[in-house]
């Protein structure tokens, strides 16, 4: 259920990014940037969105092994994702998980469902505005800046479906997911159910994010679909 047009949450998006890019520690890696610009291009035209400006860019922040997207495009990785990444194959895995939650317009569905709190679509506007931090900190938790209002167990798994598919459109196997989402877990996947999943202890429906060993088995199970999509030979 979502109350807002695509060309409102848009012009959001662009305006959180401008705020949030004045505040942010923007890399100057030369590899790194050109490592995220490649992947990313290639993520952007699988996603067939040309309506959406594309734009990805590098948060120097060691300490953050996290990443996100905005309405229209706008996605923004932080360097400490890039030890669990490793190669372009994990890369594709957390670009297009990011791509997907923007397509499928996750945020905006999230402010739907909180249209009777504090934090709405047109209240947004005129928070930024007017520079409102408190606002301006709530579409942060909203669209998942940083770490502190984490993408319902749905979305979650959704936007793991979606990227996948993306992955492999984009000619990367999405079979390389589940490599990304072990070293994520610090767990291999032959150890499902054992209690090397850091989320052992946690319940599922006291949990929003999908636990390691459920989202691997959801992603295991997307596979098939997904490679549907992949045909390296065409996209070089």
């Amino acid at each position: 259920m979502i109350f807002y047009s695509e060309e409102s949450e848009k012009k959001v998006g662009e305006e959180i990014y401008k705020e949030f890019l004045k505040e942010a520690k923007i890399s100057k890696d030369p590899v790194i940037n050109e490592d995220i610009r490649r992947v990313g291009t290639r993520i952007a035209k699988a996603a067939d969105r040309p309506d959406y400006k594309w734009e990805f860019t590098v948060i120097e922040d060691n300490k953050t092994a996290n990443a996100f997207a905005l309405p229209g495009g706008k996605v923004a990785v932080y360097t400490g994702i890039l030890k669990f990444t490793k190669d372009d194959a994990g890369l594709a895995t957390v670009l297009a998980h990011e791509v997907a939650h923007a397509m499928a317009r996750h945020g905006s569905e999230r402010t739907s469902n909180e249209l009777l709190g504090s934090i709405g679509m047109i209240g947004a506007t005129v928070a930024l505005a007017t520079r409102g931090p408190q606002v301006l900190q709530g579409l942060y938790d909203v669209y998942g800046i940083g770490l502190m209002l984490p993408f319902s167990r749905k979305q979650e798994l959704e936007a793991d479906r979606i990227g996948l598919i993306v992955m492999a459109k984009a000619g990367y196997n999405p079979e390389d997911a589940i490599g990304f989402w072990e070293r994520m877990a610090g767990c291999q996947l032959s150890m499902i159910g054992r209690l090397c999943f850091k989320s052992y202890g946690i319940p599922d429906f006291l949990s929003t994010h999908p636990s390691d060993e459920e989202r691997m088995r959801q992603i295991l199970d997307r596979i098939p679909e997904a490679k549907r999509y992949y045909h390296p030979e065409e996209t070089g």
